[in-house]
Formats: structure tokens, sequence, C-alpha cells
């Protein structure tokens, strides 16, 4: 919690900066492909450069030694490494939706993706669900039913976001390791990976980093993309309410769904019943959380 006035000033800028990143996100990777980068050329350019930055958090929180322990531990490591697969499948999914067109249903995938949290926490962890969230649940489990019908299909880039970024969470639960530690791990884990595609491509001649400045400078960019929106949430995480959080986690496929209409994606009346019934859902989820933080402060 904010210690002056200032701080949590500081804090809620952060805040709105992390998510802002990840709302404006898609421009990033849509503008690389319009100078013809493929999917798994950006995948593995996020990859590659991310380790750097995610070194820098390291040596800025003087966590070195917390490296150190990590990798001479066979459980941890293993932990980490089932992480790393499923944000891989994460990214893998939100910019194969970019790149095709489907900003729109990706969004919704971050709208549901708190719901699944507290749906798998109640599940699995044994967690209170407050009536609010089963409400909750439900009108977002209509959205989804009504968003199948608008497609023709299950919204798969929905659905395997908000699973995917729910397991990632989920086992990085189980890790006993700082985030800053167990982002670089990823990052480590993905980088050889990476740089071995990214010389690959080069040497085929269908790489684009040596295509000029301009594009090396947007792929090299794919680092600090990743990476300083997850250090500014975690320094606001550790400084707002929670109240804060939760309203500040729909900033993000709030600005997508937007970026989405903008880059003139389709919007049927069918699909904006789908949104309104998601939208009903994260309204309530939000006024619950916001009561819970209510009781707790007057306790």
């Amino acid at each position: 919690m904010p210690q002056t006035t200032d701080e949590g000033r500081n804090a809620l800028f952060a805040g709105l900066g992390a998510y802002g990143i990840w709302g404006f996100l898609p421009l990033y990777f849509h503008l690389l492909s319009g100078l013809g980068v493929s999917t798994p050329e950006m995948i593995a350019h996020r990859t590659l450069w991310s380790v750097f930055w995610a070194l820098g958090l390291v040596w800025l929180s003087r966590q070195g030694g917390q490296v150190r322990r990590v990798l001479t531990e066979p459980r941890t490591l293993g932990l980490l490494a089932l992480s790393t697969l499923a944000i891989l499948i994460n990214w893998t999914i939100y910019v194969l939706a970019v790149n095709h067109g489907k900003v729109i249903e990706a969004s919704l995938g971050y709208y549901i993706n708190p719901l699944l949290n507290m749906a798998v926490g109640a599940l699995f962890f044994k967690e209170r669900m407050p009536l609010t969230g089963k409400i909750a649940i439900g009108l977002a489990a209509v959205g989804v039913a009504v968003q199948t019908v608008s497609l023709g299909h299950l919204p798969y880039v929905s659905l395997g976001l908000a699973v995917s970024f729910c397991a990632y969470g989920v086992v990085r639960k189980q890790v006993k390791a700082d985030a800053q530690t167990g982002l670089f791990i990823e990052c480590l884990y993905l980088a050889l990976p990476g740089l071995a595609y990214v010389l690959w491509l080069q040497g085929q001649g269908q790489g684009h980093f040596l295509n000029g400045p301009g594009v090396a400078l947007l792929l090299l960019a794919a680092g600090p993309a990743t990476v300083a929106p997850l250090a500014l949430f975690a320094w606001s995480a550790r400084r707002l309410s929670l109240t804060a959080l939760g309203f500040l986690q729909f900033m993000a496929p709030t600005l997508q769904f937007f970026v989405g209409l903008a880059l003139g994606e389709a919007f049927t009346p069918l699909r904006a019943v789908s949104f309104a019934f998601i939208w009903a859902g994260v309204a309530v989820f939000a006024w619950g959380a916001w009561r819970a933080t209510r009781k707790v402060a007057a306790a």
C-alpha cells in the first residue's frame, strides 16, 4: 500500500503505463506484420531480446543470488519450464490473432481471464467464491456461448489466451522465486531457440533484422515492449490497493477492443450482445472486488 500521496500517484501511473502498453501492443505487431515480418520471427525476436532486459531487472532488484539459488533447484527449474511453455503458447496465440485480424477476439480472452482465475481458484485451491463471482462467471459463460454462435465455432483465440495465461499464473503460484527472477529464467529458456531461429532466418535470406536500421530498431523494441510493462506492473502491484488493480486489469482488453475496431475488424450485432454479457460479468466482478475490499478496510 502507498506510504505517501506521491508514491500512490506514481504507483497508479506505473499501473496505467503497464496496462497502456499491453493495450496498444497490437499496433506494434500490426506494424511489424505490415513490414513483412512473420509471426515466428516476431516471437523469436521477442524471446531473444527480452532476456537482456529481464537480466537488467534482476540486476536492478539485486536478485543475482536468488537466480543462482534457483539454478540449483531442479523442481523450481521444472516449474519454470512449464510456465515458460504456457507463456510461449500465450504469446504465439496473441501474435497470430493480431496478424490475422482477430484483436477483438483476443481482447475477449483477457476479459475472461480474471474470471477464469477465480473459477480455478475455487475448484483447485479451495478458495471461497462469493455470489458476485458466480454471477460474473455465469454472465461470461453466456457471452462465450453467444460469441460461439456469432463466429460459427468456439472462440478458440479467446479461450486459448485465457486458459494459457491462467495456466501460467497457476504454475507461477507454485514457484518460490520473485517475479524478476522467474521472468529471467523463463526468458533464458527461450533465448537460445530464439537466437537459433533468427540466425537461421538470416542465413536463408528470409530474416528482416538486417533490412535497415528502422526495422532492426523495431525488432529490438520487442525486448522492452515485453519486459517494461511487467516491471511497471510488479512495482505498482505492491503499492496499489486490490480494488485499484482490479479495475486496472480491464484497461488493456478495453484498449485492445478499440484498437481492433480502429483496424477495421467486424463487430456484428450478435458479437455486441456477446460483449455485453462479458462486460456485465466484468462489472459484477469489479463491484464484488470493491465490496470485499471495503469490508476488509472496515474490519
